[in-house]
């Protein structure tokens, strides 16, 4: 029963986050650049829940992005699948309680998925290549994304915990032994 509460509290971010994304931030960009408020949210499912979610979550909020945003569909999918598979190998080998951690998975996970559109677009829809516009949108957006991990990491970190505890249970010395 917590773990369906749970999920739909999880859901229910979803839905918030994508009225962030597509409303809020579109008044408060930088150089027309907006953070990538997705890639954080699957970061942490797969940091605070198993495998299996965080995975599920990103495929599916990345389909969910690429019917809503894009002519073909997979390419948010895959990146964001993606995404969530690695918060899940971060999990396993990296402290939650570290600030730089966090701030150095969020800006790797968010140059990973940005790479992984940006030239899946170019193979699968033909799209021109421009690296140098395209590595100062992937700066700017790395700068936002860790701005915004600053101020809501402590929120997430509380609420994380606690799904954890739900999901893998209080086994945190079997992990170490």
């Amino acid at each position: 029963m917590k773990k369906a509460v749970i999920n739909l509290i999880l859901i229910l971010i979803v839905f918030i986050i994508y009225f962030l994304q597509s409303n809020f931030f579109n008044w408060f960009t930088i150089a027309g650049v907006m953070p990538n408020l997705f890639v954080l949210f699957v970061l942490f499912v797969g940091l605070f829940t198993n495998k299996f979610l965080g995975t599920v979550y990103g495929a599916i909020i990345g389909a969910i992005l690429d019917i809503l945003f894009r002519d073909k569909i997979g390419i948010s999918m895959i990146a964001l699948g993606l995404v969530g598979f690695l918060a899940t190998l971060f999990n396993k080998n990296f402290s939650k309680d570290s600030r730089i951690t966090i701030m150095l998975m969020v800006s790797g996970l968010t140059v990973i998925y940005e790479v992984i559109v940006y030239f899946a677009s170019y193979f699968v829809l033909g799209t021109s290549i421009e690296i140098w516009s395209f590595i100062k949108i992937l700066i700017l957006e790395v700068i936002f994304n860790l701005f915004i991990t600053i101020i809501i990491y402590p929120l997430f970190q509380k609420f994380g915990y606690y799904i954890e505890n739900e999901f893998k249970g209080n086994r945190i010395l079997t992990r170490y032994f």
